[in-house]
């Protein structure tokens, strides 16, 4: 059981980072256009990666605009909304996750590409959830 909900853990957060990759690049473009200047004025000694922009802001948080708070609420809102579709397509996949992916390496899209692979024996479940969250 300890290891079915570890193998979920870790699919969910593949899925996110090989899934998402338009989500997150969504997520620094609403951030880095919602916070533009706080970014150019506090942060541009920052080299980017790893959250350093995000801890600069943070840092600098009385001094936010309205604007930079609603683009970084608006992003967080948009990262939670994708971590729940993809903890439900983990949910609805687990079964064909285990039966025709135990073996494959997590990461790198890897284990959505098995999915794929297997379309014709994935469960009707699996596919409309993927189906639902447009993984495809």
């Amino acid at each position: 059981m300890r290891t079915t909900s570890i193998f979920s853990i870790a699919v969910c957060v593949t899925l996110l980072l090989a899934v998402s990759a338009g989500t997150q690049q969504s997520l620094v473009e609403t951030v880095a256009n919602g916070c533009k200047t706080e970014i150019e004025t506090y942060c541009k000694d920052v080299t980017p990666g790893e959250g350093r922009v995000l801890a600069c802001l943070y840092a600098r948080s009385d001094k936010l605009s309205s604007k930079c708070e609603y683009a970084l609420y608006d992003a967080a809102a948009q990262l939670e909304r994708a971590v729940n579709a993809l903890a439900y397509v983990v949910n609805e996949c687990a079964d064909d996750l285990d039966k025709f992916c135990g073996n494959v390496a997590a990461g790198e899209g890897r284990l959505l590409e098995c999915l794929k692979k297997n379309d014709a024996k994935v469960s009707s479940r699996c596919k409309e959830a993927r189906k639902q969250v447009e993984m495809k």
